[in-house]
């Protein structure tokens, strides 16, 4: 049974602190489905999911976020790529800089919410060498890797981060 969005989205937090356990195969199929639900530009779907369940590519992944140990201590890491060239296919050099990389922050967003859904834990790991994790993975050359994301049975229960009010960062035109 998965938590309603809202709550969902109140309860994610960054986690960096995994149980062992292992998930489910089925589990990951819905997030990754979760993923791909999100929008694209032009309904274009630039991304790309690799499923990591090993060890030492795990290991090699934290190297290449700049030591970040905790990635390789979660029972699968997903790293989502971005295909620039197949947003710039519809939208040119705005797809290729923009538009592939908010697209796949939504599928991102998706699945780490779809996570929390499921009572599993994420991190969003944006600090790492592309080139490296090119490397480590063999990707192709069309794809970029975007975000490192570490996913797990929480094994901490980390307090919500403050959050900027509402007064300070929104404006009402009528």
């Amino acid at each position: 049974m998965t938590k309603d969005i809202i709550a969902a989205i109140k309860e994610r937090r960054s986690i960096r602190r995994f149980k062992p356990d292992p998930i489910p195969e089925a589990t990951i199929g819905r997030l990754l489905e979760a993923a791909c639900a999100a929008p694209s530009a032009g309904n274009v779907q630039p991304w790309f999911f690799y499923c990591i369940y090993k060890d030492d590519q795990k290991e090699a992944l934290a190297r290449a976020a700049l030591g970040q140990k905790f990635v390789a201590r979660a029972p699968v890491v997903i790293v989502v790529c971005a295909d620039p060239e197949r947003a710039a296919t519809a939208y040119g050099e705005r797809g290729r800089e923009l538009y592939c990389l908010q697209d796949t922050a939504a599928a991102v967003t998706n699945l780490m919410l779809a996570a929390t859904g499921y009572g599993l834990g994420t991190c969003w790991v944006g600090a790492f060498s592309e080139a490296e994790v090119s490397r480590v993975l063999s990707l192709p050359p069309n794809l970029r890797p975007v975000a490192i994301i570490p996913v797990g049975y929480p094994d901490q229960t980390p307090a919500p981060r403050p959050r900027r009010s509402l007064e300070e960062v929104v404006r009402v035109i009528r």
